[in-house]
């Protein structure tokens, strides 16, 4: 397998729990912008996430009533968008999260078996 073709494999694995991943990182940090919730990412072992893909994330569960969304004035810079979780999007956060935690869970013991058996 190529590199290429492995980074768009993890790419894919990304795209399917990015928006429960983002909601996570607000409900246990609080508020944050798109800068601070790309390192804060990075930090937790997803470095690779571009700006590009996150800031539309967060615009769609905004508009999606999950995020609440305020521009404030910088300091000594431009504005900044701030999100936090809405009470919807906790309430999504708690019904789906354990749906996800139980795939991956059976996701990973499956892909272990198939590793053995190679």
């Amino acid at each position: 397998m190529t590199e290429r073709t492995s980074a768009a494999r993890q790419t894919q694995w990304l795209r399917g729990v990015l928006d429960l991943v983002v909601l996570a990182l607000l409900a246990e940090g609080g508020e944050g912008y798109g800068y601070t919730l790309l390192q804060r990412l990075a930090d937790a072992g997803l470095p690779d996430m571009k700006a590009g893909t996150l800031y539309p994330l967060l615009n769609r569960l905004a508009a999606d009533g999950l995020l609440a969304a305020e521009w404030r004035a910088g300091e000594g810079g431009p504005g900044r968008k701030f999100f936090a979780l809405t009470d919807e999007g906790r309430a999504v956060l708690g019904e789906m999260g354990p749906k996800w935690i139980e795939f991956a869970k059976n996701s990973v013991t499956l892909i272990e078996r198939g590793v053995r058996e190679r």
